[in-house]
Protein backbone atom coordinates (compact mmCIF):
# COMPACT_ATOMS: atom_id res chain seq x y z
CA UNK A 1 0.00 0.00 0.00
CA UNK A 2 1.52 3.30 -0.94
CA UNK A 3 1.39 6.47 1.11
CA UNK A 4 0.41 9.87 -0.19
CA UNK A 5 0.62 13.41 1.01
CA UNK A 6 -1.53 15.44 -1.35
CA UNK A 7 -0.96 19.11 -2.01
CA UNK A 8 -4.08 21.25 -1.79
CA UNK A 9 -5.11 21.81 -5.40
CA UNK A 10 -7.80 24.30 -4.49
CA UNK A 11 -5.42 26.76 -2.91
CA UNK A 12 -3.16 28.41 -5.46
CA UNK A 13 -0.70 29.72 -2.89
CA UNK A 14 0.44 26.20 -2.00
CA UNK A 15 4.12 25.57 -2.58
CA UNK A 16 6.52 22.87 -1.46
CA UNK A 17 9.69 24.95 -1.33
CA UNK A 18 10.94 27.10 1.48
CA UNK A 19 11.05 27.04 5.25
CA UNK A 20 9.25 28.49 8.20
CA UNK A 21 10.51 30.50 11.14
CA UNK A 22 9.95 29.73 14.80
CA UNK A 23 6.34 30.16 15.81
CA UNK A 24 3.76 28.85 18.25
CA UNK A 25 2.08 25.69 17.04
CA UNK A 26 -1.70 25.30 17.35
CA UNK A 27 -2.28 21.68 18.28
CA UNK A 28 -5.20 19.39 17.56
CA UNK A 29 -8.09 19.15 20.03
CA UNK A 30 -9.34 15.59 19.49
CA UNK A 31 -12.96 15.11 20.50
CA UNK A 32 -15.65 12.45 20.76
CA UNK A 33 -15.08 8.75 20.13
CA UNK A 34 -14.72 6.29 17.26
CA UNK A 35 -17.18 7.11 14.46
CA UNK A 36 -16.51 3.94 12.44
CA UNK A 37 -19.15 1.24 13.13
CA UNK A 38 -16.83 -1.49 11.81
CA UNK A 39 -13.26 -2.57 12.56
CA UNK A 40 -11.75 0.69 11.36
CA UNK A 41 -11.42 3.98 13.20
CA UNK A 42 -12.61 7.50 12.41
CA UNK A 43 -11.75 10.31 14.82
CA UNK A 44 -12.21 14.04 14.55
CA UNK A 45 -11.55 17.35 16.23
CA UNK A 46 -10.49 20.91 15.61
CA UNK A 47 -7.41 23.08 15.39
CA UNK A 48 -8.09 26.65 16.49
CA UNK A 49 -5.72 29.36 15.26
CA UNK A 50 -6.01 33.12 15.89
CA UNK A 51 -7.84 33.51 12.57
CA UNK A 52 -9.84 30.32 12.06
CA UNK A 53 -11.14 26.99 13.32
CA UNK A 54 -10.10 24.04 11.17
CA UNK A 55 -12.06 20.79 11.35
CA UNK A 56 -9.93 17.65 11.05
CA UNK A 57 -10.92 14.03 10.36
CA UNK A 58 -8.59 11.06 10.82
CA UNK A 59 -9.39 7.73 9.13
CA UNK A 60 -7.71 4.33 9.56
CA UNK A 61 -9.40 1.33 7.95
CA UNK A 62 -7.52 -1.17 10.10
CA UNK A 63 -8.34 0.41 13.44
CA UNK A 64 -6.06 1.69 16.19
CA UNK A 65 -4.73 0.70 19.63
CA UNK A 66 -6.51 3.44 21.63
CA UNK A 67 -7.72 7.03 21.50
CA UNK A 68 -7.40 9.77 24.12
CA UNK A 69 -9.67 12.76 23.53
CA UNK A 70 -10.52 13.72 27.11
CA UNK A 71 -7.77 13.23 29.65
CA UNK A 72 -5.53 10.25 30.21
CA UNK A 73 -1.77 9.87 30.43
CA UNK A 74 0.25 12.84 29.21
CA UNK A 75 2.79 11.20 26.89
CA UNK A 76 4.37 14.51 25.80
CA UNK A 77 6.04 15.05 29.19
CA UNK A 78 9.69 15.72 30.14
CA UNK A 79 11.87 18.73 29.36
CA UNK A 80 10.79 22.34 28.92
CA UNK A 81 9.05 24.40 26.24
CA UNK A 82 10.37 27.23 24.09
CA UNK A 83 12.80 27.40 21.15
CA UNK A 84 15.68 26.83 23.58
CA UNK A 85 13.74 24.28 25.62
CA UNK A 86 14.64 20.66 26.22
CA UNK A 87 11.34 18.94 25.41
CA UNK A 88 11.58 16.22 22.74
CA UNK A 89 8.83 18.16 20.93
CA UNK A 90 10.24 21.71 20.86
CA UNK A 91 12.93 23.28 18.72
CA UNK A 92 13.92 26.49 16.95
CA UNK A 93 10.84 25.93 14.76
CA UNK A 94 8.35 24.71 17.40
CA UNK A 95 7.83 26.86 20.50
CA UNK A 96 5.44 24.60 22.38
CA UNK A 97 4.62 20.92 22.74
CA UNK A 98 1.04 19.54 22.67
CA UNK A 99 -0.69 21.03 25.74
CA UNK A 100 -3.09 18.16 26.48
CA UNK A 101 -3.00 14.36 26.64
CA UNK A 102 -4.91 14.03 23.32
CA UNK A 103 -3.37 11.27 21.19
CA UNK A 104 -4.18 8.68 18.54
CA UNK A 105 -2.32 5.45 19.29
CA UNK A 106 -1.56 3.29 16.24
CA UNK A 107 -1.05 -0.47 16.18
CA UNK A 108 -1.30 -1.90 12.67
CA UNK A 109 0.66 -1.60 9.45
CA UNK A 110 -1.28 0.20 6.75
CA UNK A 111 -2.40 3.55 5.40
CA UNK A 112 -4.21 6.30 7.27
CA UNK A 113 -5.16 9.86 6.44
CA UNK A 114 -5.93 13.27 7.90
CA UNK A 115 -8.31 15.61 6.07
CA UNK A 116 -8.45 19.32 6.96
CA UNK A 117 -11.50 21.47 6.22
CA UNK A 118 -9.21 24.11 4.74
CA UNK A 119 -5.58 24.24 3.69
CA UNK A 120 -3.14 24.65 6.56
CA UNK A 121 0.47 25.85 6.63
CA UNK A 122 3.52 23.85 7.71
CA UNK A 123 1.81 20.94 9.51
CA UNK A 124 3.76 19.47 12.41
CA UNK A 125 3.54 15.88 13.67
CA UNK A 126 4.37 14.97 17.25
CA UNK A 127 5.16 11.25 17.46
CA UNK A 128 5.38 9.09 20.58
CA UNK A 129 7.31 5.83 21.05
CA UNK A 130 8.00 5.00 17.42
CA UNK A 131 9.92 1.92 18.58
CA UNK A 132 10.15 -0.95 16.10
CA UNK A 133 7.97 0.86 13.58
CA UNK A 134 8.16 3.78 11.17
CA UNK A 135 6.06 6.02 8.95
CA UNK A 136 6.33 6.22 5.17
CA UNK A 137 5.37 9.41 3.29
CA UNK A 138 5.56 10.29 -0.39
CA UNK A 139 6.46 13.88 0.56
CA UNK A 140 9.77 15.00 2.00
CA UNK A 141 9.88 16.29 5.57
CA UNK A 142 12.23 17.80 8.13
CA UNK A 143 12.85 16.19 11.51
CA UNK A 144 12.73 19.09 13.95
CA UNK A 145 13.53 17.38 17.25
CA UNK A 146 13.69 14.11 19.14
CA UNK A 147 14.27 13.02 22.71
CA UNK A 148 17.90 12.03 23.09
CA UNK A 149 20.99 13.47 24.77
CA UNK A 150 22.68 13.74 21.36
CA UNK A 151 20.55 16.78 20.46
CA UNK A 152 20.40 18.27 23.95
CA UNK A 153 16.80 17.29 24.60
CA UNK A 154 15.29 15.37 27.46
CA UNK A 155 14.25 11.79 26.73
CA UNK A 156 10.63 11.02 25.93
CA UNK A 157 8.01 9.38 28.12
CA UNK A 158 9.18 5.87 27.24
CA UNK A 159 12.90 6.64 27.08
CA UNK A 160 15.60 7.95 24.74
CA UNK A 161 15.82 7.46 21.02
CA UNK A 162 17.01 9.06 17.82
CA UNK A 163 15.10 9.69 14.59
CA UNK A 164 16.30 9.74 11.01
CA UNK A 165 14.99 9.85 7.45
CA UNK A 166 15.41 7.02 4.97
CA UNK A 167 14.62 7.54 1.29
CA UNK A 168 13.64 4.43 -0.69
CA UNK A 169 11.74 3.44 -3.82
CA UNK A 170 8.43 1.62 -3.28
CA UNK A 171 6.40 0.47 -6.28
CA UNK A 172 8.40 2.77 -8.50
CA UNK A 173 7.78 5.85 -6.35
CA UNK A 174 10.02 7.68 -3.89
CA UNK A 175 9.05 7.17 -0.26
CA UNK A 176 10.39 9.25 2.62
CA UNK A 177 10.49 7.13 5.75
CA UNK A 178 10.67 8.25 9.37
CA UNK A 179 12.72 5.67 11.25
CA UNK A 180 14.63 5.62 14.51
CA UNK A 181 16.65 3.85 17.14
CA UNK A 182 15.67 3.22 20.74
CA UNK A 183 12.42 4.96 21.74
CA UNK A 184 11.91 7.88 19.33
CA UNK A 185 9.72 10.75 20.56
CA UNK A 186 9.77 14.00 18.61
CA UNK A 187 8.39 16.21 15.86
CA UNK A 188 8.63 16.47 12.10
CA UNK A 189 7.30 19.11 9.73
CA UNK A 190 6.13 19.23 6.13
CA UNK A 191 6.87 22.62 4.57
CA UNK A 192 4.06 23.91 2.43
CA UNK A 193 0.28 24.14 2.51
CA UNK A 194 -1.92 21.04 2.59
CA UNK A 195 -5.51 19.94 3.02
CA UNK A 196 -4.86 16.17 3.10
CA UNK A 197 -2.06 14.18 4.70
CA UNK A 198 -1.80 10.41 4.21
CA UNK A 199 0.92 8.01 5.32
CA UNK A 200 1.48 4.37 6.14
CA UNK A 201 2.69 2.67 9.28
CA UNK A 202 5.43 0.34 8.15
CA UNK A 203 4.76 -2.53 10.55
CA UNK A 204 2.58 -3.74 13.41
CA UNK A 205 3.57 -2.64 16.92
CA UNK A 206 2.17 -2.69 20.44
CA UNK A 207 1.42 0.98 19.92
CA UNK A 208 2.93 4.25 18.79
CA UNK A 209 1.09 7.55 18.91
CA UNK A 210 0.76 10.89 17.22
CA UNK A 211 -1.03 14.20 17.14
CA UNK A 212 -0.85 17.07 14.68
CA UNK A 213 -0.55 20.85 14.82
CA UNK A 214 -0.25 23.76 12.42
CA UNK A 215 1.52 27.09 12.25
CA UNK A 216 -1.52 28.75 10.65
CA UNK A 217 -4.08 28.34 7.94
CA UNK A 218 -2.50 28.74 4.52
CA UNK A 219 -4.27 32.02 3.73
CA UNK A 220 -3.43 33.63 7.08
CA UNK A 221 0.17 32.44 6.92
CA UNK A 222 0.72 33.96 3.48
CA UNK A 223 -0.96 37.24 4.45
CA UNK A 224 1.44 37.50 7.39
CA UNK A 225 4.45 36.20 5.41
CA UNK A 226 4.00 37.42 1.81
CA UNK A 227 7.71 37.00 0.99
CA UNK A 228 7.93 33.43 2.27
CA UNK A 229 8.97 31.14 -0.61
CA UNK A 230 5.78 29.09 -0.32
CA UNK A 231 3.73 32.27 -0.78
CA UNK A 232 5.61 33.57 -3.81
CA UNK A 233 3.98 32.26 -7.00
CA UNK A 234 7.09 32.93 -9.10
CA UNK A 235 8.94 30.27 -7.10
CA UNK A 236 6.47 27.57 -8.09
CA UNK A 237 6.19 25.72 -11.40
CA UNK A 238 2.59 24.44 -11.36
CA UNK A 239 1.39 21.07 -12.55
CA UNK A 240 -0.35 21.34 -15.98
CA UNK A 241 -3.77 20.70 -14.48
CA UNK A 242 -3.33 23.54 -12.02
CA UNK A 243 -2.00 26.20 -14.39
CA UNK A 244 -5.42 27.84 -14.77
CA UNK A 245 -6.05 27.95 -11.01
CA UNK A 246 -2.55 29.21 -10.43
CA UNK A 247 -3.06 32.08 -12.87
CA UNK A 248 -6.35 33.07 -11.26
CA UNK A 249 -4.71 32.99 -7.85
CA UNK A 250 -1.84 35.19 -9.03
CA UNK A 251 -4.27 37.73 -10.48
CA UNK A 252 -6.21 37.78 -7.22
CA UNK A 253 -3.04 38.18 -5.19
CA UNK A 254 -1.86 41.11 -7.31
CA UNK A 255 -5.28 42.75 -7.15
CA UNK A 256 -5.33 42.44 -3.37
CA UNK A 257 -1.89 44.02 -3.16
CA UNK A 258 -3.05 46.94 -5.35
CA UNK A 259 -6.06 47.51 -3.10
CA UNK A 260 -3.80 47.62 -0.05
CA UNK A 261 -1.39 50.06 -1.73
Amino acid sequence: MKSSLKISCALTLALLAGGASAAPIYWMDWTGSDQDPGVGFIGSGTITTPTSTVNVTYTNARGIAFYQAAGGTYYYSNGSDGPAGTSPYTSAQVDNRPPTADIVALQYAGTQSLVFSQAIANPVFAFVSLNGNGYGFDQDFDILSFGDASDGNACGYWGCGTSYKNIVTVNGKTEYQLLGTGEPHGTLRFTGTFDTVSWRSLSNEGWNGFTVGVQETAVAFCVANPTDPQCTPLNHVPEPASVGLFGLGLVGLLAARRRRA
